[in-house]
């Protein structure tokens, strides 16, 4: 080995522990040492559980040297968004709220990641809840980028896309409800996955939206993902939304590149409703040239806009997670982040119908796509441009403006995001792959032929042990509900109290503020439909039950 332990990848390790030229311990070891060398710079870790590492670590040397080795994650290290239930540690969701919630059980995927041999180093940062934004005013401070300290890690498995690209972990669990794990993915260079909705188990994970809420691996390559997902995928009785359906070799799977297949551009993403940064269309033009090199044919093609996705899923989304944390918001709103409640006060806006409108629109919305998926073997788009600053952030953005991952949210469709080039100023561009809901070796399939043939996932950020953390001061983004008109403050008032909202002055701008934005989502959901136009969460009985 003439690489650093800590720049390995799960494959590259998990070869060499099964031949025995690499200690679990070892390797652990090496990852403790960086995270404690570099978290003061990132802020990518809400809890580091040295001790159990070293632990399971011990106990995985132990079992393979006597022959008992269960697979490629056998005594591998990993890391999971602080979202995810582990027995006996903290699950904070990042928030003041939930700050002394120590779970008694585990989530059916870190059990699962257990059974496999995997070695916990601890619980990372995420946004509150799995929602909001880079918030300073939380019991911790917001994940870090480490290509540029003063930079977005992306949201809101931030801490996941801080922790790998910095070589802290070579594995962690995301979720992505609107993007929360391929954004992470492409402002920080890594590799993130999104399968389709059902095929990864969410008992035991903080909820954020029932109907959009996806779990899903984090890793520095495809292969790394596809590991990953072997041992998470499959069917659990715990949580309704699973879907029962076989589970292939997805590492396997990745052989065979993309020669001869159809793949559809969904260049309108970022030429036309962006707004995105100069420098992607120049990365999605070298990836075109890229999957056109490997034989595929390349052409532009069409789905519905971006902004009929967000309309859909915010009023959907914000209304499941207002219920979730109803009584909270009612008792002590004040306990919870100024990004977090930007984006969840405006639901008290959303009426029963337009919440049901909302969900008859998704089913309208992933039908349409069906004709793609159709013409099509594979989607490319765009993921997101540099990562901005930190103090950039603004909490109303979250419902001016919709993005490219959304949509695949909508559509419950298999998506990854990888590193697809470097702007002028050294931050990583991503680039988007989806597919047809099940396809999802498909889509990893094609993902590992692009990382084949680019070097631009094998890049790591430059960072100095003891290098101070750069200073970043929020600025900019105190609420401002002059924008609301006389109607539009009487409805948000009346709609508060009715929802048992007990708002301070703040809170209430902070809730006028979006409103405008919230009301005209709504509206444009309020459309003529037909009588027996159902909604999405239509379900079948399981035969014999």
């Amino acid at each position: 080995m003439t690489a650093p332990l800590h720049e390995l990848t799960i494959a590259a390790a998990s070869e060499l522990i099964a031949r025995r030229a690499l200690s679990p311990v070892e390797l652990t070891q090496a990852h403790l040492a960086r995270i404690r060398a570099l978290e003061p710079q990132l802020n990518a870790f809400i809890t580091v559980t040295e001790e159990r590492a070293l632990e399971q670590a011990q106990a995985a040397e132990r079992d393979i040297t006597a022959g008992r080795r269960r697979g490629p994650l056998h005594g591998v290290p990993f890391a999971l968004k602080d979202i995810y239930d582990t027995a006996g540690i903290l699950t904070s969701g990042h928030s003041r709220t939930a700050m002394d919630n120590v779970p008694a059980t585990d989530a059916t995927t870190t059990r699962k990641l257990y059974d496999a041999g995997a070695v916990l180093l601890g619980k990372l940062a995420t946004h509150e809840f799995a929602h909001g934004g880079p918030s300073f005013d939380l019991p911790w401070p917001p994940a870090r980028n480490p290509w540029h300290l003063e930079h977005f890690t992306g949201g809101s498995s931030s801490g996941s896309g801080a922790a790998l690209a910095a070589r802290l972990t070579p594995a962690a669990l995301g979720s992505d409800t609107g993007g929360s794990i391929r954004g992470p993915a492409s402002y920080c260079g890594i590799t993130g996955f999104m399968p389709t909705y059902g095929l990864v188990s969410r008992a035991g994970v903080m909820p954020n939206s029932f109907t959009f809420d996806h779990c899903g691996p984090m890793a520095r390559t495809v292969e790394d993902c596809a590991l990953l997902l072997q041992a998470i995928a499959g069917y659990d009785e715990r949580d309704p939304g699973s879907i029962e359906q076989d589970v292939p070799d997805y590492r396997a799977a990745l052989a065979g590149g993309v020669k001869g297949w159809r793949i559809g551009v969904l260049r309108h993403y970022w030429e036309d409703e962006g707004p995105a940064h100069p420098e992607v269309g120049r990365v999605m033009d070298e990836a075109i040239g890229v999957f056109r090199a490997l034989g595929a044919t390349v052409e532009d093609c069409r789905s519905r806009p971006m902004m009929d996705g967000l309309d859909i899923k915010v009023v959907v989304g914000e209304s499941e997670i207002f219920a979730v944390h109803q009584r909270n918001l009612v008792e002590r709103p004040g306990d919870f982040g100024r990004d977090f409640l930007g984006r969840i006060l405006p639901a008290c806006l959303i009426q029963g119908p337009d919440y049901v409108q909302a969900l008859r629109e998704h089913r309208r919305y992933m039908a349409a796509m069906r004709p793609l998926y159709e013409r099509y073997d594979l989607l490319l788009t765009c993921g997101f441009g540099p990562a901005p600053r930190l103090d950039a952030h603004r909490t109303v953005n979250f419902w001016a403006r919709s993005n490219a991952f959304t949509p695949s949210n909508v559509a419950r469709s298999p998506a990854l995001v990888m590193c697809g080039g470097f702007s002028a100023a050294g931050l990583p561009i991503g680039v988007q792959l989806i597919g047809a809901p099940f396809r999802d070796v498909r889509v990893l399939r094609a993902g590992h032929a692009f990382q084949q043939a680019t070097d631009w996932h094998l890049r790591s950020p430059q960072l100095a042990s003891g290098s101070p953390q750069p200073v970043v001061v929020p600025q900019g983004n105190e609420p401002d509900g002059a924008l609301a008109d006389a109607r539009t403050r009487d409805l948000a008032h009346r709609a508060a109290v009715q929802a048992g909202l007990r708002l301070d002055d703040r809170q209430m701008a902070i809730l006028l503020e979006a409103a405008p934005y919230a009301l005209a989502m709504i509206e444009r959901l309020r459309q003529p439909r037909e009588r027996e136009q159902a909604p999405s969460l239509v379900f079948r009985f399981t035969p014999g039950l």
